[in-house]
């Protein structure tokens, strides 16, 4: 009875403390000076000292909700030096003492203006605006819910804080904070009001697992200012938890959100040839968003150097593009000694594209690779990769313009190859073509009534005009812009209409006008005292034209075979295609004296016979000449193509089609015209599909003539067919074909049945160990671990992923006459180039490429290289392992690019290999 008295005192006493503390007016209190917001039920706290007041999770959740929905109605003012109000709450309760301290238990959280702090417990001083956080250990001693605090968007986590809202100052404990690529860490930290922090015993690294991090710099003091930079005292590196006798008296880390410039830190090293050396270092030029450009150089101790300009630009939705220029200035050897030698070379990069958006009607395009000879042998970089072993480099630059509301476009290039075996040089610039599309001049624009034929009379037209020069390197700018460079124009007409006839057979006219103007003519004339050839060149305008008219015919004509029942039900049809064409057309003799292309003197031979010589009158014209003699000409053709269709194997009811044949193609031609050798070489084709992704093409090249010897000993085609000799009806003259293929992890796989779309057997029930292999991937998903994947039976899957390219080309021709059976020899040159990728684990690639040669049975090059993902680290080597070129190149270095110049390479010379005797 006596306890039940108490009980109902306290219910009594506690509900008219409320009710009377509830009737008072929020606004009568408020003074002019800030204020620290206080939810009203805090007024109803007795002014004992000893008073405790306790505030469950759910009303303290009502009162963090009437903060933010009414808060004239539910909130009071407790005068404070505050400039914001604080909010405060906690997910499981909160105890507030005499207005004095606030103490929030499980996820507390206390909020002023932009400056937040989250914790599992948090102690606040009502009084001097001080607040104290802490972490929570779990069952298994692990410490959940530490301090995270954040401000201006910056959050910093630590293991204890104090904070004090009215100075803004603070002191923590072992703080984490992302800045920049990187994460600081510290055991004792300060905040003064100007947001810098001063850490004692701190960390920074790149690597994102912070709390074990594979590398750190121990700081043994630093100032922070977040966003802006990190200033240290003596710091010294930590790789694997072992302290290196790397150490650094101060630094200074940058951290900018904005494009910036800045310096470029060099690399040093020793070349066996060069000396040591400082590479790759410069200035980094931040020009604007669209354009930006690095300069870097390098310098070597024994007289070497090199300067390089890098750039990329880009501009949304006109172009995109980058270039790289380079120059080195090589110097090999003593000077004064015999193997002393100095090279100059460069290199010019340039590729450009112009977004199809910019202009409909213009379009500019540039792939700009020009390197002179000896740049790769003495660019360091070069010899690691593909580009060392090209043979041929071409560079062009095209701008094509597209008349609006016609047919007519005219486009500029400039054309660039390069041979490095022999440093030669093709340059074709400028050269500008105008082309006419296909058009109907002669089709009526409102038709009435059936097609006319002279409707299908079609024509187009093509203008060139270029000016070429081919000369070696050290040559190219020796020459004469008038005498040595090629030049010209050409004018082609071809006009043509098709007709059918009979249903089956389409009849082809047509017409070719082709135009040449050069402004260099050649006249030659013996000298019999001297007993030599004159030339004499002229400077003017020619004119060089020439015309040739032709008739085809061509059809389709399909057979189809069905094979017998005895040979079985899985063949079901085979159809053969055959397209026979034939066509006649003629040319007059653009030799005769008419035209005036080709001279012709007398001179006396060694005999002291006469003899008459023709000669073109444009021996080295752009375009060419008309060829001597008249034709008239008949030629044939026939392509064939043959199939079958089977019975599918997934579908009883499906069909499929295989090709047997894809293309197989026969051409020969026969001249009334010529006097000599009417004949011409028979030319065969053929095109297999042997698989989905590889094609086998064939072309070979008949000789149908035999040999003999002119009276000088020249081997000479005698008008006379191989067949009327008994040697057959004609003789491989050249052939050869090329082929690629790649070999990788799904070539021999065979699918299996049950493999079929929508069936991952992944995903099914297995009570031996699925659920523990699902446990298994949801931890790794938390830990945002996804790199290793799991099978059904919680067994983790091994994958090996590779690859194996091979390029192969097979080419067979004539070689040396054979005097004795009067035959050209044959010859068989082939090349074989192969490069493969290997990964055996996610984190280690292997990748080479290799090149054979078949004349010294040996590998021309091979270049090998292998890499290391390490996390925050990447390593790689490189290494040419044969040839003369033999060498090698590692490099470690941080992934972080503002980490980039925290590396380390070794490298070898080619000449270290030397044998010396």
């Amino acid at each position: 009875m006596r306890r039940l008295l108490i009980y109902l005192f306290v219910i009594i006493s506690a509900t008219c403390l409320f009710s009377g503390r509830g009737s008072t007016s929020p606004q009568s209190d408020i003074p002019d000076s800030p204020y620290l917001e206080i939810p009203a039920v805090l007024d109803a706290l007795p002014t004992d000292s000893d008073s405790v007041l306790a505030i469950p999770a759910a009303q303290s959740k009502a009162i963090d909700s009437a903060v933010a929905s009414d808060k004239t109605s539910r909130m009071r003012y407790v005068k404070s030096d505050l400039d914001a109000p604080v909010v405060f709450s906690s997910s499981d309760s909160m105890l507030i003492i005499r207005r004095d301290s606030a103490f929030m238990y499980g996820s507390g959280s206390v909020t002023y203006g932009d400056i937040k702090l989250d914790a599992a417990q948090i102690e606040m001083n009502l009084r001097d605006n001080t607040v104290y956080a802490v972490g929570r250990e779990d069952s298994l001693g692990e410490l959940t819910g530490k301090p995270v605090f954040s401000e201006g968007g910056t959050e910093y986590e630590a293991k204890t804080m104090h904070y004090n809202f009215k100075n803004e100052k603070g002191y923590i404990q072992n703080v984490v904070t992302q800045q920049g690529e990187g994460y600081l860490t510290g055991g004792r930290t300060k905040k003064d009001s100007t947001d810098a922090f001063y850490i004692a015993d701190g960390k920074y690294t790149t690597c994102d697992q912070h709390d074990d991090p594979h590398f750190y710099f121990q700081l043994t003091k630093a100032k922070v200012r977040p966003g802006k930079n990190i200033v240290f005292g003596p710091a010294y590196m930590v790789l694997a938890g072992l302290p290196l006798p790397l150490a650094v008296p101060f630094g200074y880390f940058p951290f900018t959100d904005k494009y910036a410039s800045g310096i470029i830190v060099p690399t040093f090293g020793d070349d066996y040839n060069r000396g040591f050396y400082l590479r790759d270092g410069g200035y980094y030029f931040a020009i604007n968003d669209n354009i930006d450009l690095a300069l870097t150089g390098e310098i070597y101790t024994k007289g070497s150097w090199g300067i390089n300009a890098r750039s990329s630009y880009t501009k949304r939705y006109k172009y995109n593009g980058n270039f790289n220029l380079s120059y080195l200035k090589t110097i090999l050897g003593e000077k004064g000694s015999p193997d002393y030698s100095a090279q100059t070379n460069f290199q010019i990069i340039w590729s450009h594209s112009q977004d199809s958006k910019a202009n409909p009607n213009m379009s500019l395009s540039a792939s700009v690779n020009f390197t002179t000879s000896g740049y790769t042998r003495n660019d360091l970089n070069s010899y690691y990769s593909p580009s060392f072993t090209e043979n041929t480099k071409s560079s062009t630059i095209n701008m094509t313009y597209r008349f609006p509301g016609t047919k007519w476009s005219m486009s500029t290039t400039m054309n660039v190859a390069q041979r490095t075996q022999d440093s030669t040089l093709a340059v074709s610039f400028p050269n500008l073509t105008v082309t006419l599309s296909q058009v109907y001049p002669f089709k009526r624009k409102k038709a009435i009534g059936a097609e006319k034929w002279y409707e299908r009379i079609k024509l187009s037209y093509t203008g060139l005009l270029q000016n070429s020069l081919t000369a070696k390197q050290d040559e190219f700018f020796k020459k004469s812009l008038v005498k040595d460079w090629r030049n010209g124009m050409k004018h082609t007409i071809p006009i043509s209409a098709t007709f059918n006839v009979f249903n089956y057979i389409n009849i082809t006219p047509s017409i070719n006008l082709t135009d040449r103007m050069y402004t260099t003519r050649v006249d030659r004339s013996w000298d019999a005292e001297r007993n030599i050839e004159l030339m004499d060149t002229a400077y003017n305008f020619y004119n060089v034209w020439d015309f040739s008219a032709s008739v085809s015919l061509d059809t389709k004509v399909y057979g189809f075979f069905q094979p017998l029942g005895f040979l079985g039900k899985k063949v079901k049809m085979i159809r053969h295609v055959m397209t026979p064409s034939i066509s006649f057309s003629g040319n007059p003799d653009f030799s005769s004296g008419f035209f005036g292309y080709y001279g012709q003197y007398t001179y006396t031979d060694t005999r002291g016979q006469e003899q008459m010589k023709k000669y073109s009158r444009f021996p080295n014209a752009l375009f060419g000449v008309p060829g001597q003699g008249k034709s008239g000409t008949v030629s044939f053709s026939l392509a064939n193509n043959l199939e079958m269709k089977v019975k599918s194997d997934k579908d009883s009811i499906g069909e499929k089609k295989i090709s047997l044949i894809e293309n197989l193609n026969i051409q020969e031609s026969y001249n009334f015209a010529a006097d000599s050798l009417r004949w011409s070489d028979l030319s065969t084709s053929i095109l297999l599909r042997l698989t989905k992704g590889f094609n086998l093409n064939l072309s070979a090249t008949w000789d149908l003539y035999t040999y003999g010897l002119t009276p000088s000993g020249t081997p000479v085609k005698l008008d006379k067919l191989r067949i009327a000799s008994g040697k057959g009806l004609g003789r491989l003259m050249r052939t050869g074909t090329s082929f690629s293929y790649t070999f990788n992890n799904d070539t021999f796989k065979k699918k299996k049945k049950n493999d079929k779309p929508g069936n991952d057997n992944s995903e099914a029930e297995d009570f031996s160990g699925g659920g523990a292999m699902q446990d298994r991937n949801r931890r790794d998903e938390e830990n945002g671990d996804n790199s290793t994947d799991f099978s059904p039976d919680g067994y983790a899957k091994w994958s090996f992923p590779w690859s194996l390219t091979f390029n192969y080309s097979v080419n067979y021709g004539y070689g040396a006459f054979n005097k004795q059976k009067m035959e050209f020899d044959g010859k068989i040159t082939q090349n074989l180039s192969l490069s493969g990728n290997v990964r055996p684990t996610p984190n280690w690639n292997f990748s080479f490429s290799a090149s054979y040669n078949f004349d010294t049975k040996k590998l021309a090059y091979m270049n090998c290289n292998i890499s290391r993902d390490l996390h925050c680290f990447t390593m790689s080597a490189s290494f040419v392992p044969v040839g003369p070129y033999k060498s090698y190149n590692f490099h470690i270095a941080v992934k972080s690019s503002m980490l980039s110049d925290l590396k380390y390479d070794k490298r070898s010379s080619l000449t270290n290999g030397i044998d010396w005797y």
